[in-house]
Parts: C-alpha cells; sequence; structure tokens
C-alpha cells in the first residue's frame, strides 16, 4: 500500500506539473498495486482525477489562467463524448480496455518526447473554427468514457499547437476540462458497476484523491523551476516503459 499512496501523490504531482498524466498513472496504480478489477479501477480513476484536477484549476482560475472558450467548445462537447465512450465501454472486457489504455499510452509518449513548438508563457491565443474544437472535445472525450484516462496528454498538446494557448495557460485549461469530462463518465460508470454488481471503494478513493491533491498543489509549486521539456520527456520514457508492462501482462494473460 506504500507504493500505492506515493503512486497518488505522483498522480497529483504530473497533473500540477502538466496538466496532464494523472489517469495515465492512476489506472496502473488501482489494478497492479491496489488489485482492483479493470473497470472498477476504470470508475475510481474518474473520480480520482476529476476531483484532483478540479481542485487544481481554481487557483490557475483566480490568476486568469482559465481559457473559457476552450473550456465551452472543448470541455461541454467531451462530455458528451465521454458519454459515449462509456456506453462503449460496456461492451469490452477490462483485458481489452487496459490493452486500448496502454497503446493509449505510448501515443502519449510520443506526444510528450517531442520537440517543444515555439510557443512562449505569452504567446496570444488565436481563434479557431468552433466545430474544430468541438470535434477535438468529442473525440478525446470518447476516449475518457472507454478507458479512463483524462485526455490532458491530448488536450494540452491540442490547446498549445492548434489553440495558440501558452503552456501555462493549456495547463489550467485542461484540468478544468478534465474535472468536466471526469465526472460526466464517473456518473455513466456508476450505472455500469451497479448492474454488474461491483462497488467501489469510497475509502480508497477519498484518500488518493487527497493525497493528490496535495501532490498537484506541489507539482504547481514546483512548474517554475523544472524545464518543462526535460519533465515531459522523462515521463514519456515512464510511460512507454509502463505501457509495456501493461501489454506484456494483459496479452501474456490471454495465452
Amino acid at each position: 500500500m506504500t507504493f500505492a499512496l506515493l503512486g497518488a501523490l505522483l498522480i497529483g504531482l504530473s497533473l500540477g506539473l502538466l496538466g496532464s498524466g494523472g489517469s495515465i498513472l492512476t489506472v496502473p496504480v488501482l489494478v497492479y498495486l491496489v488489485e482492483q478489477d479493470e473497470k472498477v479501477a476504470i470508475a475510481g480513476s474518474l473520480f480520482i482525477v476529476g476531483t484532483i484536477a478540479l481542485a487544481g484549476s481554481i487557483p490557475y482560475a483566480r490568476q486568469e489562467l482559465v481559457h473559457w472558450r476552450s473550456v465551452l467548445w472543448f470541455g461541454v462537447p467531451g462530455m458528451g463524448g465521454t458519454l459515449l465512450g462509456a456506453y462503449l465501454s460496456e461492451f469490452l472486457t477490462g483485458t481489452a480496455q487496459l490493452a486500448i489504455f496502454a497503446f493509449v499510452m505510448l501515443l502519449a509518449a510520443g506526444l510528450m518526447i517531442r520537440p517543444a513548438g515555439s510557443k512562449t508563457e505569452d504567446a496570444i491565443p488565436r481563434a479557431r473554427a468552433p466545430w474544430k474544437i468541438v470535434l477535438d472535445g468529442l473525440l478525446v472525450g470518447a476516449l475518457t468514457g472507454l478507458v479512463g484516462v483524462g485526455g490532458g496528454f491530448l488536450i494540452v498538446p491540442a490547446l498549445v499547437l492548434l489553440g495558440g494557448l501558452s503552456m501555462r495557460l493549456a495547463v489550467g485549461t485542461s484540468l478544468l476540462i478534465i474535472a468536466l469530462k471526469s465526472s460526466t463518465g464517473f456518473a455513466k460508470y456508476l450505472s455500469i458497476l451497479h448492474a454488474s454488481g461491483q462497488e467501489l471503494d469510497w475509502q480508497i478513493l477519498g484518500l488518493f484523491s487527497a493525497l493528490g491533491i496535495v501532490g498537484t498543489f506541489a507539482g504547481r509549486a514546483l512548474g517554475g523551476r523544472i524545464p518543462q521539456q526535460k519533465l515531459r520527456r522523462i515521463f514519456g520514457g515512464f510511460l512507454v516503459v509502463m505501457a509495456a508492462y501493461i501489454l506484456v501482462r494483459e496479452l501474456g494473460s490471454l495465452g
């Protein structure tokens, strides 16, 4: 359990530093360290990450580091996409969801490791066609509902590279969008778990959420002191290792 609690701190630290990566860590921690069923872990991940992201977004909002237009056009459609993804998850086994999850981790690693663009902290957001932002939100939301990832690793690059937001503005905006989508997905998963007779461990959810919130504020405090690209590369390398572990373990269990 000690490693699981350290994992909870890392979940918050990742969200605070990068605005992403929380659920990429949460699902493996709940499955392999807490030994929860895959679907229970995905539901729990949505609750934990959503709670942590909401708490972490508050300081950004107070400093006007949330781009509300992106929240409206990206986050709200993302909630609809999350419901769709959660519905589709009922037709997949837990092993299949984890396998998809591992491939999503590899995608996240690629986005984390690749060289940063020329965006600066003072970048001015440029307008983007609303329908394109809505489509992005729907797709990322569907991924959230399908495998329980908040999608910050997709949201942040999209906001920076396509939306023209600075890194700090993208992080604050991403946290609020993650909170919105995760709450929607969690509500749907409650009905899925109820139908299958499975239950959540609310004590674990509360403990992980509390530790994650502490980690988020620590990550935000450290964010200005650590080179972001170096940090992203280290985290990306970690994701590759984790994805390989999940694929070997889950696909091996099918043999």
